[in-house]
């Protein structure tokens, strides 16, 4: 049908007996013919788009299953880190890993840890065509403001648009908030209380990410609380 509608030609009828009614006979249902095989070509259409719908849900809904039991497999992991008792160092170094781990199911790019003329760089990661360096601390007490000031100052060392992300399990110090959230914005932080909605799937990482992102570059806020981010 496909070809026969792109007939428009009907000159070799007329040479025929009866060329003439022949061949307008011959327009007619070729003509007839386009508005079926247009009505059959729009609905083959729609089941073409339909099936292209199902396939992809049926991806995601895999794909959503998958990242839902890695995601429940990280929170076991993140529990024990939780109830075990490391040395400072030990416990450090098992969360960079865990971390890697996170960030690669959220496929934001994660490189492990790097050193450079004698500075240590827990980690880097790809967020919205921007290159992030990766800071985290997991002490008894909060963050404080030497720690974020020594962050900044490896920031301050990389081309202008890198950004840094610091995670500290226990959050972090209110003059060192303060004091990081005046000026021009370097970084973002987080806390064990974002990771967990994290991982109890009570946010996407990647939302949770692009919210502190935009609210640190709109409102001036660098430690934006997830708790406030899920009631917005």
């Amino acid at each position: 049908m496909a070809e026969l509608v792109k007939i428009s030609d009907f000159s070799h009828l007329q040479n025929l007996e009866d060329g003439k009614e022949k061949a307008k006979a011959a327009k007619e249902a070729i003509n007839a013919l386009k508005e079926l095989y247009s009505s059959h070509s729009s609905l083959l259409e729609e089941q073409k788009k339909i099936e292209e719908r199902r396939a992809l849900a049926t991806e995601k809904l895999v794909r959503n299953k998958a990242l839902n039991e890695r995601l429940e497999q990280l929170k076991y992991e993140y529990y024990q880190l939780l109830g075990q008792s490391y040395n400072p160092q030990s416990r450090g170094y098992k969360l960079e890993i865990f971390l890697k781990e996170l960030f690669l199911l959220f496929d934001l790019d994660p490189k492990s840890s790097f050193k450079l003329l004698g500075e240590q760089i827990d980690g880097a990661f790809s967020f919205q065509n921007t290159e992030f360096l990766l800071e985290a601390k997991w002490h008894k007490e909060p963050t404080n403001i030497q720690h974020l000031d020594a962050f900044n100052g490896k920031l301050g060392r990389k081309l202008e648009n890198t950004l840094g992300l610091f995670i500290s399990i226990n959050g972090f110090t209110d003059d060192a908030v303060t004091a990081h959230s005046a000026g021009k914005k370097s970084m973002i932080l987080m806390d064990g209380m974002d990771l967990m909605a994290v991982l109890e799937r009570r946010i996407d990482l990647i939302e949770l990410l692009s919210f502190k992102k935009r609210v640190a570059s709109q409102k001036g806020n660098i430690y934006f609380k997830v708790n406030d981010i899920l009631l917005t």
